[in-house]
């Protein structure tokens, strides 16, 4: 292809001052906040925006921002041709980090680890290289190419609806949100919320509350739960069977009578001495050592709440079969203990069984659905919280192109309404799907495997980007074949070959497009 060793040269000498682009805004905090004056977003994305806008301004580019919904930078002034959307929004940091805090990215074997690297700042800041690889090499373009920078894609994408309130949608739009080759076809999505009410009962023993996820297009990773009245050597036994079935662990705390289930720390036990004896027992029971010494046994038997944390592994919920879950292991490990008949844990078990632990293809709900050119439905059972007399939550399925309201969506209502359960959507984000045959299509995949050498073919995924409802909207990058970037769980980290290489994929597919 022209130009295609001059573009790879070009890259591989600013690959230092990309990396150091990436640090500079996977260092701001930018989940979403609570809105502010300008800010609908808060402070943290719209400062990402800032940073970027004011990034592409320093090498020579023009830019608009769009009331910190979404900014633009604009190669050329010639007419829009292609769009590239990327955002710089990010998931919540969670828990369990390992090689690096969230927001203090570093390069370490290859891998750049920190939140937001591979989703999607890596990728936005390797498309505004590819803007300077053109600019600065004066490679020839006749028209123009918009790269547009969003603050809202993980909460909804409201962003680029005002955008295209305002501007119009490109001939040809790609989003480098996901992975190569390319993704012409997007499952449609069913963001399931639900709940239930029962009568109260005190009768003990009793589960007080349960606590758990932080997203709904997150699996959790952790999940936690209030019980009362159990005895706390039965709880451990099980907590270790049920350990051993799922992989899901279990921490037990002792806790007093205002135990909540967002309290970290053990609260006072009543009884003189209880405290640090029923301590010494938890810390044996999770380190499998014998509790020894009476005052540790009595202590244990005078125990009135336990607080239950479930580990698990965090995944993104559109490829649940990655993780493990937290609250899918706790509703299990919940449905054994030996609680006193109560309509609360019958609306537990009932909503177990719709959602069992591994099912992640809806077969329990019935709504196990698979096609050729989009493969299977998947489910994550994501939210939920419980009181001593409701619960609510929520579960993100992602749909193959067969779905229809009728044989989805009708059918999960009715099997939770025959549970006792409310499923209260009346609709679904329908799949998208472009011509794989296209002439803009079948440019990208020949620019994918003259840059990789690798064989270039469409595919369909469960996540949703931007392009979701654009006319000829497609998904191009940036993480190659098979890599593992553990994007929306702890640890995200993208592989430094492969933003250096979708630099120079985009830049060859701006001239190949645009020229």
């Amino acid at each position: 292809m022209k130009y295609q060793n001059e573009i790879a040269a070009y890259i591989d000498a600013h690959t230092e001052e990309m990396i150091e682009d990436i640090f500079t805004l996977c260092r701001i905090n930018s989940e979403r906040m609570p809105a502010e004056p300008g800010k609908p977003y808060g402070p943290g994305p719209a400062e990402a925006l800032s940073v970027a806008l004011k990034m592409a301004e320093s090498y020579g580019f023009a830019t608009l921002n769009y009331d910190n919904y979404v900014g633009t930078v604009d190669l050329n002034g010639n007419p829009k041709q292609l769009d590239i959307l990327a955002h710089l929004d990010v998931v919540p940091a969670g828990e369990g980090w390992q090689i690096t805090e969230p927001f203090s990215p570093i390069l370490k074997d290859g891998r750049l680890y920190g939140r937001g690297t591979s989703d999607d700042k890596g990728p936005a800041v390797a498309a505004l290289y590819a803007f300077r690889c053109v600019k600065e090499l004066g490679l020839p373009v006749s028209k123009n190419v918009r790269l547009i920078l969003g603050c809202d894609e993980e909460c909804g994408s409201s962003d680029i609806a005002h955008y295209y309130k305002i501007e119009k949608e490109a001939p040809m739009t790609f989003s480098p949100d996901a992975d190569f080759p390319l993704t012409n076809i997007e499952k449609g999505r069913l963001a399931g919320q639900f709940d239930a009410e029962f009568a109260a009962s005190p009768a003990l023993p009793r589960l007080v509350s349960v606590d758990a996820g932080i997203k709904v297009n997150v699996v959790p990773g952790k999940a936690f739960a209030v019980v009362e009245g159990l005895d706390l050597a039965e709880m451990r036994k099980t907590a270790a069977d049920v350990t051993a079935e799922t992989g899901v662990e279990f921490l037990l705390e002792v806790c007093g009578s205002a135990c909540g289930a967002e309290d970290a720390a053990a609260a006072d036990i009543a009884g003189a001495g209880a405290v640090s004896d029923a301590q010494t027992a938890v810390a044996d029971a999770a380190s499998g050592e014998k509790t020894a010494g009476a005052g540790a046994q009595a202590a244990v038997a005078a125990v009135s709440r336990v607080k239950i944390t479930a580990v698990g592994e965090g995944a993104h919920a559109a490829s649940p079969q990655t993780g493990n879950n937290a609250l899918t292991g706790l509703l299990t490990y919940l449905t054994r203990l030996p609680f006193a008949p109560c309509p609360q844990i019958t609306a537990v078990a009932n909503l177990l069984s719709l959602m069992p632990h591994g099912d992640v293809n809806g077969k329990a709900m019935g709504i196990d659905l698979k096609d050729d050119i989009s493969g299977e439905l998947t489910l994550a059972f994501s939210m939920l919280k419980v009181t001593d007399c409701r619960l609510e939550g929520m579960f993100d399925t992602r749909c193959p192109v067969c779905a229809t309201v009728e044989n989805m969506l009708n059918v999960a209502k009715a099997a939770m309404a025959a549970k006792g359960i409310t499923l209260h959507n009346d609709s679904f984000n329908p799949p998208h799907h472009v011509d794989e045959n296209s002439h803009f299509v079948q440019t990208l995949l020949a620019v994918y495997e003259a840059h990789t050498g690798l064989k270039g073919e469409c595919q369909s995924m469960g996540g949703g980007t931007y392009v979701h409802h654009l006319e000829n909207g497609v998904a191009f990058g940036a993480s190659m074949p098979g890599t593992d970037n553990r994007m929306h769980g702890a640890d995200e980290r993208a592989v430094l070959y492969d933003l250096v290489t979708s630099a120079k994929i985009f830049a060859q597919a701006i001239v190949e497009l645009c020229e």
